[in-house]
């Protein structure tokens, strides 16, 4: 089943954090499970931030998870953030192209 992490954050930094996302995929090439990123603004709540991160399955992301790079990324991001990330971990039950 497709799954997807949504991880909001709170910065002042955006493109600190553009730059470490960056650099992320660029060296994890080959070796990272994420299929598609997508980094979003809310335009109604200042420097907030979510970040959409696709894979194929719930356990694809947990291998992603567990890749160093990835601990060392996702360290990297909360030092550029207001306030402790939050996590929403997603089963998709549907996808309709409109």
């Amino acid at each position: 089943m497709p799954f997807i992490q949504m991880i909001e954050l709170v910065t002042h930094h955006p493109e600190e954090v553009q730059e470490v996302l960056d650099e992320w995929r660029m060296g994890t090439e080959g070796q990272r499970t994420a299929q598609r990123g997508t980094l979003t603004v809310d335009r109604d709540l200042a420097d907030h931030y979510v970040q959409l991160v696709e894979f194929p399955s719930y356990e694809a992301a947990m291998a992603n998870s567990d890749l160093p790079a990835t601990a060392h990324f996702a360290q990297q991001i909360a030092d550029l953030c207001d306030s402790p990330l939050t996590f929403r971990n997603l089963d998709v039950r549907s996808v309709e192209e409109l």
